[in-house]
């Protein structure tokens, strides 16, 4: 897309989300066993075509690039909704995609474009995404993902070990799903445990690229996301300032309070451009798209970290209530600083 398209294309996805996953839906889809609106999927899929913008055209989907796909992610940030995108749509979409095995993405990809197949990434193990959590023997596999985003909604899973990437039924024998407790209610996470379960192996290459290249397209898509988190938690925090009074005044036109939002908004303009570098990075599959996502995952979290400690300063006590959308935004910062571990200092910067 060019820019002009590219912007139109943001507003599109913003205007849909505005009106169909304001606050009141978001928190009313996060207290159900799905953990999203699935009303709301499918108008994204079915109007924008959102899950089919990174799969290539012969496989049933749009042809573009991971650019689309992270501005998509970026704005559901701004919301929280926790429709299946980043964990079906673009990491899901990925692995199939690396594995390099053709019928299968024959066969799962077409389904998921459509919106009518979610997939799972099982990857983390107890200690976290360095290391593989399942262990594959004779063609079955036997350990327990952790932190599986869409994990307990998605037809299919897509199981990382350190022997290749295999696909299985999310209904077959031997799996066993639950939710598990976390911080941020607007995100759920699973944990899937596989005893001998039969799994059908994903193309026959080393998987140790695949999984560093997976990594670097999941920091550089929860950058995007932090990045719209971010934004959003700023918009508030104008609004409010400008219209909370006291002393006779709006507490906005106070110049220490401005000096507290001016270093918010330079913060979140380093890190829009520190997200925007890693997502082309990652799309481009660049030379240089280590250090990008390197500087984009750290930057952004301790971005979204600050900037939404600032909202809940500035908001005084009303930000720590249920109520107020303040106090979930803060735990989404706090949980996307953790997902999908943090990164090593590239090589390269270490000189």
């Amino acid at each position: 897309m060019t820019n002009t398209e590219l912007q139109e294309f943001t507003a599109s996805v913003r205007a849909l989300l505005t009106k169909h996953a304001g606050s009141a839906a978001v928190r009313a889809a996060m207290d159900t066993d799905l953990g999203y609106d699935p009303a709301l999927w499918r108008l994204l899929c079915e109007q924008i075509g959102v899950a089919a913008l990174a799969i290539p055209e012969e496989h049933g989907g749009v042809g573009a690039s991971l650019v689309e796909s992270l501005v998509v992610v970026g704005e559901l940030g701004r919301v929280l909704a926790g429709v299946p995108m980043l964990g079906s749509a673009v990491l899901g979409v990925q692995a199939v995609l690396l594995s390099g095995d053709a019928a299968a993405c024959d066969r799962l990809l077409p389904e998921v474009a459509e919106g009518t197949r979610t997939l799972a990434v099982c990857w983390a193990g107890e200690s976290g995404w360095d290391e593989t959590g399942v262990q594959e023997s004779g063609g079955t596999l036997t350990g327990t993902a952790r932190y599986v985003l869409d994990g307990h909604t998605a037809d299919t899973l897509i199981v990382l070990t350190s022997t290749g990437s295999f696909e299985v039924a999310a209904t077959a024998a031997g799996v066993a799903r639950r939710v598990v407790p976390t911080m941020d209610p607007t995100r759920k996470l699973s944990e899937i445990t596989f005893t001998a379960a039969e799994a059908h192996r994903l193309g026959t290459g080393d998987p140790a690229p695949a999984i560093t290249r997976l990594r670097e397209i999941a920091w550089a898509a929860v950058a995007a996301e932090q990045v719209g988190a971010a934004a959003r938690c700023l918009e508030m925090t104008v609004e409010y300032t400008k219209s909370r009074v006291q002393f006779g005044r709006p507490i906005g036109s106070f110049q220490a309070l401005k000096h507290r939002m001016a270093d918010m908004y330079v913060l979140l303009e380093s890190a829009e451009s520190a997200s925007a570098a890693a997502t082309l990075a990652v799309s481009e599959n660049a030379a240089t798209a280590a250090e990008d996502v390197w500087v984009a995952r750290l930057h952004c979290s301790e971005a979204l970290n600050t900037i939404v400690a600032e909202t809940v300063q500035l908001h005084g006590g009303i930000a720590i209530t249920w109520e107020h959308d303040a106090q979930l935004f803060f735990k989404r910062a706090h949980g996307n600083a953790q997902l999908f571990g943090t990164p090593r200092r590239p090589v390269a910067l270490t000189s």
